[in-house]
């Protein structure tokens, strides 16, 4: 589904020039659920923005299946909004809006009526557990049900690729196990991948599969974790 080949960062520091990545290569096949590991400053959260397609400065070339990405930061707009999803740690929620009006944002995004935003929305609330929960405000949910809204928002234009930023590292253990089964089994289902950047051990290890970078580089990616 995504293959990156020789991917390089480099920021400038005064008048140093620090490499955040090497040369990372690799391939994500379709309906993964890939753990992006390392220590801080191993350069995952780098790689993550430029799989993500937010940081268009590197050296290096993305497949998106047969399509080469561009770095024009401008014509990559509408191919995120249609192809890719994203999770945060924070849940990135917006407070004013219900859980069915922030599910329902990226369908408004692409386009479509306000009955197909709402029936997709709600299809998509139900398929996480939330649909009594649709017309509450994010103050009113438990971190763990913020964060199935936002998996719900991520997933319900049917992108091809979500990108999720730490999203168990706020949650407590229960939760965070709800949240980890509710991705791997989404995505199995709706052939998604998922390429989640984690420090939590409970995430890593139940994942199809890890990338661990060390220093900017790949230093173990095809370990099969036991489901």
């Amino acid at each position: 589904m995504m293959k990156f080949d020789g991917i390089s960062k480099q920021y400038s520091l005064g008048q140093n020039q620090i490499s955040a990545l090497d040369g990372v290569t690799g391939q994500i096949a379709q309906g993964e659920l890939v753990a992006l590991c390392g220590p801080s400053g191993s350069g995952k959260s780098t790689l993550l923005n430029i799989l993500g397609m937010l940081d268009t400065h590197y050296d290096g070339e993305i497949m998106f299946g047969s399509q080469l990405l561009s770095k024009n930061p401008k014509s990559l707009i509408q191919f995120r909004r249609q192809n890719l999803g994203f999770i945060f740690q924070r849940f990135n929620l917006i407070p004013v809006m219900s859980a069915l009006e922030n599910v329902s944002y990226p369908l408004m995004l692409n386009g479509l009526s306000t009955q197909e935003q709402q029936e997709q929305s709600l299809a998509m609330l139900d398929k996480v557990g939330l649909a009594d929960w649709a017309h509450h405000r994010p103050d009113a949910l438990s971190g763990g049900q913020q964060q199935r809204v936002a998996i719900a928002r991520a997933l319900v234009h049917k992108p091809s690729l979500v990108i999720a930023d730490e999203p168990t590292a706020s949650l407590d253990s229960a939760s965070a196990s709800q949240v980890i089964e509710l991705m791997k089994t989404l995505g199995h289902e709706l052939k998604t991948t998922f390429i989640v950047a984690t420090h939590d051990s409970r995430m890593a290890t139940r994942c199809d599969r890890t990338i661990e970078l060390i220093d900017g580089k790949i230093s173990h990616s095809a370990y099969q974790w036991a489901s």
